[in-house]
């Protein structure tokens, strides 16, 4: 028997679930193909040095391994998350998930850094054809509290992903030795892909959406949202942070992309209007761009995002060159922080068809007060005491961090009509994804200039507190857009909807 529509989540007459009993064990699926792509961003980090020396990849190279990823994980976001309110979710998450599961293999087989970072672009894109299609299935399979509670397990994955990558990764390395190791952390991928894969295809519903089978993606739209995505990402994730002060005109950045990605993206505005107009199928709807709690949600996304994520380089950084800590003593200083993250998610999803956006509020402050602390310590301390201590507080972090993405996805994503869910998961994503692409590259770039600024000292400590000071400034900016939307939401009588 269909579940019950929620009043305050929207859904396309067509739109069809299946019975409650069969909701969990096919979004448990989804989890596990989560889980799989989350890991694969952070656990390749730890064996860089591994490929350096078996492929022999330069800095270029590399960096490609890293970046590849992120950009073409950006660039699948939108369209395919459209392919799936249109064609079906099922489809493309099979889909995405087999090439996943291949472009991993591949990875792992590769014989040069060429080809890894070119395979790594084709994984990338596979991941953005998958990770739509968990988010639109959220929004089918749940209304009301259960989504935020699947909203909360699908955040407690993120941290569990994110806590036991460099963990996971380097426990590979050692089994299998750290000339040709790095393969197994691509090459795991494949029996967990071939676990889910039978699984997704018995328990995942089929669509009952019926679009006339003569809905065509819009093509002109994807192009100019594609170029327009790379044309801003482009400096960012090509910056590095190698190098601090020293880097060569030729590695200095091409910023003038970023005002040819704005450009194309008012195009991409104005053709999709006139998509509309004409009767078409737009890649994005205007519905959904007018919608002001997606607006909302998207801005208060992409500010924490782009204070977060850098937060990882510069630590990492501090803890290891400037502290003296080996990978894995700096991966347990971090690991508490990812912990409290997944536990304060799970229970923000549970939390936040009682509290609304003020539970958002609360994590933004918690995590801006917590990396306040943290700048605090490293200024006054510069012995391995403060290591410890930092650890702690960053438990603390960990929790307003849990509190703030899973919950904000949820309230983001409330009144988006269910016919619209991958786009708007795309949407939200794709966001998230230009966000810590600029963040790293800022956090970075004030790093190196602090130790570039007197190279004959390395101040690591004073470069980690000045690029926490730009992560704070930009939480306190995620803390005012929060703010702003509680207010409108309890104006319009809505605080606490989802």
């Amino acid at each position: 028997m269909p579940v019950p529509a929620d009043p305050d989540s929207p859904r396309d007459a067509t739109d069809a679930r299946p019975p409650r009993d069969a909701r969990w064990p096919a979004f448990a699926v989804c989890l596990g193909a989560g889980f799989m792509t989350l890991l694969d961003v952070t656990i390749v980090n730890v064996a860089l040095p591994s490929i350096e020396h078996s492929l022999g990849a330069g800095p270029n190279e590399l960096q490609w391994i890293l970046a590849g990823y992120t950009l073409a994980f950006g660039l699948a976001l939108v369209p395919s998350g459209r392919l799936g309110d249109v064609f079906g979710r099922r489809t493309l998450f099979l889909v995405g998930l087999a090439a996943f599961a291949l472009t991993s293999a591949a990875c792992g087989l590769a014989l040069t850094g060429t080809a890894l970072a070119a395979t790594r672009f084709a994984q990338g894109l596979a991941a953005g054809v998958l990770n739509p299609q968990i988010i639109g299935f959220i929004q089918d399979l749940f209304t009301g509290p259960a989504r935020g509670r699947a909203f909360g397990w699908f955040g407690a994955t993120v941290g569990v992903a994110t806590a036991i990558g460099p963990l996971a990764g380097g426990a590979l390395l050692a089994l299998f030795g750290t000339q040709e190791g790095w393969r197994s952390v691509f090459l795991v991928n494949v029996p967990i892909g071939l676990v889910l894969f039978p699984f997704a295809w018995r328990l995942l519903p089929r669509s009952a959406r019926d679009r006339g089978g003569r809905a065509r993606l819009d093509v002109v739209g994807s192009i100019l949202l594609a170029a327009g995505v790379v044309a801003i990402m482009w400096p960012f994730v090509t910056s590095g942070g190698e190098g601090g002060g020293s880097a060569s005109p030729a590695a200095t950045p091409a910023w003038w992309t970023i005002g040819v990605g704005v450009a194309l993206l008012v195009t991409l505005w104005w053709w999709e209007r006139r998509v509309e107009r004409t009767g078409g199928l737009p890649l994005l709807p205007a519905a959904l761009l007018r919608m002001r709690s997606f607006a909302f949600g998207v801005a208060v996304s992409t500010l924490y995002f782009l204070a977060f994520t850098g937060v990882w380089l510069s630590s990492t950084l501090y803890l290891q060159t400037g502290m003296g800590l080996t990978p894995l003593q700096a991966g347990l200083v971090l690991t508490p922080f990812s912990i409290s993250g997944a536990i304060a998610a799970w229970f923000g999803g549970r939390l936040i068809s009682r509290f609304g956006r003020p539970l958002v509020v609360v994590g933004i402050a918690v995590s801006a007060a917590a990396l306040l602390a943290v700048m605090l310590v490293v200024r006054a301390s510069t012995d391995l005491s403060a290591v410890w201590l930092v650890a702690g507080i960053l438990t603390v972090a960990g929790l307003g961090n849990g509190l703030v993405i899973s919950p904000n996805q949820t309230l983001t994503l409330a009144q988006v009509p269910v016919g619209d869910a991958g786009t708007a998961a795309g949407a939200l994503q794709t966001m998230q994804r230009i966000g810590a692409a600029v963040g790293v590259s800022a956090n970075a770039a004030a790093f190196f200039a602090v130790l570039g600024a007197d190279p004959g000292t390395a101040d690591y400590a004073r470069a980690f507190s000045v690029s926490l000071t730009i992560v704070v400034a930009i939480l306190v900016l995620a803390l005012v857009v929060a703010i702003a939307d509680w207010r409108r939401r309890e104006h319009a009588g809505v605080a606490h909807a989802v």
